[in-house]
């Protein structure tokens, strides 16, 4: 039977045998019908963002026994070939999008901005780079946020706040922090600030140091700290 783009990447999602398979969004038809619903939209001519193949990229990369610390965004960058399945990563070829670069400036002091935006070093350190909707439309940033994507956020914080081993939430803004109810903070770390946006009129996210007090925490329980730096990936 023939199946579109997006269930087809589903389908090699699942034969890599992730420990993210055991949530009930990939067991109970959840993600098959997110993945429905996004290939009638690509049938129906929609540019759909990023390439299937890098729509599990978060989840992939950084399998839930590895993870240290998360970042949670919204959706994927809505312009072709700039987006790669991890939150605020930026792979396209002109300057960082105003967000990311706010964020890079917040790195410890001494790191500098760099001239890419590949968090892909990041992810493999063990910090999740999740988007609420890991799908969206060419053009129309938002375009999939109610397709059901949300139910997969939910349970990955969900899970993790269940675990035992440690782990730091950053959460930047008003939809992220939301998903702060879902932690327990006895045994995670939550990093709160506003949203990283240049729109966002609090500005309250510069010199809020949310990588450095992350590191910090992890150090209070015994975790190594990230490497922030971009550029490489650091030895394990």
């Amino acid at each position: 039977m023939p199946t579109g783009p997006l269930t087809a990447a589903l389908a090699r999602f699942r034969d890599t045998r992730s420990g993210w398979l055991s949530l009930p969004f990939f067991s109970n038809g959840a993600a098959d019908a997110v993945a429905a619903r996004v290939d009638v939209r690509i049938a129906a001519g929609a540019e759909v963002l990023p390439p299937p193949g890098d729509v599990y990229n978060a989840l992939g990369l950084t399998p839930p026994e590895g993870v240290r610390a998360v970042i949670l965004g919204q959706d994927p960058y809505p312009t072709p070939g700039d987006a790669n399945g991890l939150a605020f990563s930026y792979v396209g070829p002109r300057r960082l999008p105003a967000s990311l670069k706010i964020i890079l400036a917040e790195t410890p002091d001494g790191i500098p901005v760099p001239p890419r935006g590949d968090l892909t070093p990041w992810a493999r350190q063990g910090v999740l780079l999740l988007n609420a909707a890991l799908t969206v439309e060419a053009g129309k940033a938002g375009a999939h946020l109610r397709y059901g994507w949300s139910a997969l956020t939910d349970e990955v914080v969900a899970s993790l706040s269940a675990g035992e081993r440690p782990v730091v939430f950053l959460l930047w803004g008003a939809q992220a922090r939301a998903r702060s109810a879902l932690i327990d903070r006895s045994r995670h770390g939550v990093v709160e600030s506003g949203h990283p946006s240049p729109l966002n009129r609090a500005r309250d996210f510069p010199g809020s140091r949310p990588f450095e007090r992350a590191n910090e925490w992890l150090m209070a329980q015994g975790v190594a700290p990230i490497d922030w730096r971009l550029g490489r990936v650091p030895a394990t």
